[in-house]
């Protein structure tokens, strides 16, 4: 197909700022993913980020939101969650001790990632997270 004419589909998610949202955003990738050989890492990806926006961000205090987006073209899985801001920082890595709970969301997502990219400011932040089809040559999933 040449590039310039393949079609990629895009897909989105709002959530409400609810810990069960991320099992939702989980279960709502999979079953556009059903089949492809991305799914797993795509769902495990979600649930990463999700985590983190409710966890780090306004996105999980009373009336937040995070937004989950799938791109999915021949080449790639594209997974972007926004969240709803309220930390200057953007999200980075953490040295997470052996027997830490929490602290090795981002990380998870980088091993997993072709390509990782961070935009934003205090009012949100997008984490997307690219998979590579297997096709493609590249790291496959």
């Amino acid at each position: 197909m040449d590039e310039y004419m393949s079609a990629p589909r895009v897909w989105g998610l709002m959530c409400p700022g609810f810990r069960e949202e991320v099992t939702r955003a989980r279960r709502w990738t999979r079953d556009i993913l059903s089949g492809h050989p991305c799914a797993d890492d795509a769902e495990l990806i979600v649930s990463e980020l999700g985590s983190n926006a409710l966890t780090h961000t306004a996105s999980g205090r009373d009336f937040g939101t995070f937004q989950l987006t799938l791109a999915l073209s021949p080449h790639a899985v594209a997974i972007s969650v926004t969240d709803a801001g309220g930390r200057p920082a953007e999200p980075h890595l953490t040295d997470a001790d052996l027997y830490d709970t929490h602290g090795r969301g981002l990380s998870i997502v980088m091993a997993l990632a072709s390509r990782l990219d961070i935009t934003g400011n205090k009012h949100g932040h997008t984490v997307t997270a690219e998979l590579r089809s297997p096709e493609t040559g590249a790291a496959a999933c």
